[in-house]
C-alpha cells in the first residue's frame, strides 16, 4: 500500500504493485491483537451477567423484564448500526482521496452515536434514580457494568472520531491517518457487534 503520488496528481492510497513495507497492514494487525484483548473483557462481563441473571442474583430486586425495554433497545440498535454504516461509507471516499466525503461520514456517525448514548444514559440514570443501582443486587451490578462498559467504548470511539476530524484536514491522508481511520472502522464495527449481542441476549431474551 502506498500513499505516494506524482506532483499535481491525486494521491493513490492503494497501489497493487507497491513493493515497500506495508505500514498500514502492520498497524492493523497490531490493532487486531488489541481487539482480541477487548473481546476477553466483554466475555468476562457477559459471563458475570449470565451467572447473576436469575432471581437469586436479583436478591428480591428487579430482574430483566423490569429493567429492559426491547422497543427502546431496538431504536438503539438502529442508531448504532446506522452510525457504523455512515462511517463505513465515509471511508469509501478514502480510495479517491475525498476528504469532505470521509469527514461527512464521520460527522454523521458521531451524531447517531450520540443518539445511541442518549438512550443508554436514559436507561442507566432512570435505574439509579429509583434506587436500582449497582449496590441493589448482583444482577443489577452485572447489567449496569455491561451496559456502561459498552457505553464507555462508544465514548472513546467518538473522541477518536473527533481527533480524526482535526487530523484529516491538517495532515491529509498520510499513512498514519489512513491506518487510524481503518482501525477506527474496525473498532466501530466491533462495538456494533457487541451491542447486537447485548440486545438479543439481554433485551430480547431477558425481557421475555
Amino acid at each position: 500500500m502506498s500513499t505516494q503520488a506524482a506532483p499535481g496528481a491525486a494521491p493513490r492510497l492503494f497501489h497493487p504493485h507497491f513493493a515497500g513495507h506495508d505500514q498500514i497492514s502492520a498497524r492493523t494487525l497490531g490493532f487486531w491483537l488489541y481487539m482480541l484483548s477487548d473481546a476477553l473483557i466483554f466475555a468476562a462481563v457477559f459471563a458475570a451477567y449470565a451467572v447473576l441473571n436469575n432471581r437469586m442474583g436479583a436478591a428480591g430486586g428487579p430482574i430483566a423484564p423490569q429493567v429492559t425495554n426491547p422497543l427502546e433497545g431496538l431504536w438503539q440498535t438502529y442508531a448504532v448500526l446506522g452510525s457504523v454504516a455512515t462511517y463505513s461509507l465515509g471511508t469509501v471516499a478514502l480510495k479517491s482521496g475525498n476528504k469532505a466525503g470521509v469527514m461527512l461520514g464521520i460527522i454523521l456517525a458521531i451524531a447517531l452515536a450520540l443518539v445511541f448514548l442518549g438512550f443508554e444514559a436514559h436507561d442507566l440514570l432512570g435505574l439509579m434514580a429509583r434506587g436500582d443501582g449497582v449496590t441493589r443486587s448482583g444482577y443489577l451490578s452485572a447489567f449496569i457494568i455491561l451496559i456502561a462498559t459498552h457505553g464507555l467504548h462508544m465514548v472513546f470511539g467518538i473522541i477518536w472520531m473527533l481527533v480524526m476530524l482535526v487530523q484529516i484536514p491538517t495532515l491529509g491522508f498520510s499513512a498514519n491517518v489512513v491506518a487510524r481511520l481503518l482501525n477506527l472502522r474496525m473498532f466501530w464495527q466491533f462495538q456494533a457487534t457487541i451491542w447486537v449481542v447485548i440486545y438479543v441476549y439481554v433485551y430480547m431474551i431477558g425481557a421475555f
